[in-house]
């Protein structure tokens, strides 16, 4: 995908709305991008690479301004594009069949390459919805684990909330062009998130809130976490599609149990015998990924230093296990003393919970407990 990293041609194809199919398909018949944004028109003509209405604004000078806006939005700070040849572009988004080919970021992009968890659900969620999410998305932050979600009303929202009072923070993937905020009553949680977490979205600048890109948005969602959790969902919701792609792409779905009278729960029991996990706890999410965090937590070892296995890995976690006391000692001390990245620690703090080794406790402290 190295061609796929050229920012200014992958902003064009991305402003006439090329989806990764077709820019595979373009790449193999040009050679690159540069030679395709380079050719006549004659040269697309009855390829059936692009429709006609697409070829028309890729090489118009229209294309050109909203790739030199685009250029010039990034370089103000805590902005960016991530094309998905880029290094920083999310691996577990690179996975899925149909990944963004271009991302829009605001705020600590570092935080898309840490293990993260999906909190969607209804809208119109009740109180004990809306805490309940914010429980789970809290304590799951605590343990290092991002909140992702989608920024609406209900339990985006106190998932969002939630995942702000851990350490491992949140992800808002949005369905509109990140020069807005949507809807405009989380304005201020927007930007509480691009100030201590980060916001993304595949749609260009301008984008308003039209309702067939929320659907869409909602594989990024599922497709950038280790799995989906849903806390109150009504039968038919876009929270059940989000699911649904969840399992599509192998990834894990958990559904909170309701009252059998709140129509909210409805979405969520279906999903549970569909054979969604039931869990009653954020311990029970952590513990039903542990699994699959090892395997991204190795795999993310082996990709930044090659030929490493994961002999290299558990000796790290024994130095860090050796790094913590019967005292609570805090991420700033770890940090210190493992001379480790904090992406690092976040991974192997969880791993040594979940194997009964740690306890976490209040304002990002472990303590020892073997």
């Amino acid at each position: 995908m190295s061609n796929f990293a050229d920012l200014p041609s992958m902003l064009a194809f991305h402003a006439c709305y090329v989806s990764f199919q077709q820019l595979q398909a373009i790449h193999t018949y040009f050679g690159s991008l540069e030679n395709a944004l380079n050719s006549s028109p004659s040269d697309w003509q009855n390829r059936e690479l692009l429709s006609a209405k697409q070829v028309n604004d890729l090489l118009s000078d229209e294309c050109k301004i909203r790739v030199d806006e685009a250029l010039e939005w990034a370089e103000k700070d805590n902005q960016a594009w991530l094309p998905i040849g880029s290094t920083s572009f999310p691996q577990p988004l690179k996975e899925i069949t149909d990944p963004p080919i271009l991302l829009g970021v605001r705020g600590n992009v570092e935080l898309l390459s840490d293990p993260q968890v999906a909190i969607v659900g209804s809208r119109h969620a009740s109180k004990q919805g809306m805490e309940t999410a914010k429980d789970f998305a809290r304590f799951l932050s605590q343990q290092g684990l991002g909140i992702t979600s989608g920024l609406a009303l209900g339990i985006d929202t106190a998932a969002h909330q939630g995942g702000l009072q851990g350490m491992g923070k949140t992800v808002a993937v949005v369905a509109t062009g990140l020069d807005r905020i949507y809807p405009a009553s989380n304005q201020g949680l927007g930007h509480q998130i691009v100030e201590e977490g980060v916001m993304i979205s595949e749609f260009v600048l301008g984008t308003k809130p039209l309702n067939y890109n929320f659907p869409k948005r909602n594989r990024i969602i599922s497709g950038l976490s280790l799995g989906t959790l849903v806390v109150e969902a009504a039968l038919k919701s876009g929270s059940l599609i989000t699911a649904r792609t969840a399992l599509e792409q192998g990834r894990e779905v958990f559904a909170v149990p309701g009252s059998i009278h709140n129509p909210q729960a409805k979405g969520c029991h279906q999903l549970i015998k569909q054979g969604a996990k039931l869990v009653e706890s954020g311990q029970d999410v952590l513990e039903e990924l542990s699994a699959n965090l090892q395997y991204r937590l190795d795999l993310q070892t082996t990709q930044e230093l090659p030929g490493l296995v994961t002999q290299p890995n558990n000796q790290s976690k024994s130095a860090l296990l050796n790094s913590i006391g019967y005292e609570p000692t805090s991420l700033d001390e770890l940090v210190v003393l493992t001379k480790q990245p904090v992406s690092s620690l976040q991974g192997e703090l969880m791993l040594l919970e979940l194997a009964g080794e740690i306890e976490a406790m209040s304002a990002a402290r472990w303590r020892r407990i073997k």
